[in-house]
């Protein structure tokens, strides 16, 4: 049997049409989103010393890469995996800019997270000591 090249040539741009669709859909509508169960876990630090807000506190998710800083504010927020457990450090990573803070590890237990609308969210106050 042999294969015509008109038909090889026509499932060739037929695939490259169908690639064409999805890359357009992409591009117009983005992709996917997470729709998995996630935590949103927000908070304020402070100095326990002051009771003033600290800038620049690195709040990460142990033993991940995931991190973000406190604002001008002290506040933060970010998303988790939501686990039953789940430790967060806090780290004075510029101790030249926030005086010199002792680090600091919470344990985050989820039993029954408060539900927004937009999920589940856990608030933090913390309260870091100076060395």
């Amino acid at each position: 049997m042999k294969i015509k090249t008109k038909d090889w040539k026509r499932k060739i741009i037929g695939g490259l049409c169908l690639t064409s669709i999805a890359f357009v859909f992409q591009a117009c509508y983005g992709t996917p989103q997470d729709f998995g169960n996630d935590l949103l876990v927000e908070g304020l630090v402070k100095s326990k010393k002051t009771g003033l807000p600290i800038k620049g506190i690195k709040v990460s998710v142990a033993d991940k890469v995931q991190y973000t800083n406190t604002n001008e504010n002290g506040e933060f927020s970010f998303y988790i995996e939501k686990l039953q457990n789940t430790k967060i450090r806090f780290t004075d990573t510029d101790s030249t800019q926030n005086y010199l803070f002792s680090n600091k590890d919470t344990l985050v237990t989820i039993k029954e997270p408060l539900q927004t609308s937009k999920g589940a969210k856990v608030y933090l106050n913390i309260e870091l000591e100076n060395k």
